[in-house]
């Protein structure tokens, strides 16, 4: 059954952006090359609030990803950079991508928060997404030769 992953991650200050953006890039590049990558959106929601709305195989394929390359070298980086940071995981029957309304609102409803080393006021108080929405600025879609057949 295909995986959703969504995630916010608010930096703390604009010096981290260049960085930030290298690793992002980076990490892209990544995910439309994994196995069992299926289809995505990245968004940013201002200020310095940037999102990700992924589709996967399974979540076998979500670990898998998280556990190497770019995303791996990244998180440690992000507890630094980001003073807020959440994400949220469900199955669904389809492997339809949820558009911006969707993903706010699950994140707002059934979303867990990361660790940061300098939480914001708002992390600090367990909230998960910040007043608005997000802004898909990129469609993502899996390379040619990484989806993987069940």
């Amino acid at each position: 059954m295909p995986v959703v992953s969504v995630t916010r991650l608010r930096l703390a200050s604009p010096w981290s952006l260049p960085a930030f953006l290298v690793y992002a890039a980076l990490t892209s590049r990544q995910t439309r090359r994994s196995p069992g990558f299926l289809a995505g959106w990245l968004g940013n929601e201002p200020p310095l609030a940037f999102w990700t709305s992924t589709v996967w195989q399974s979540a076998d394929a979500v670990r898998a990803f998280r556990a190497s390359g770019a995303h791996l070298k990244a998180m440690p980086k992000l507890l630094r950079w980001c003073d807020e940071a959440a994400f949220a995981r469900w199955e669904q029957p389809d492997d339809q991508v949820p558009d911006a309304t969707c993903a706010y609102e699950r994140l707002a409803r059934e979303g867990r928060l990361s660790n940061v080393f300098r939480p914001s006021g708002r992390q600090r108080a367990g909230e998960t997404v910040g007043h608005e929405k997000p802004r898909p600025v990129q469609r993502l879609h899996a390379r040619r030769g990484s989806r993987v057949d069940p």
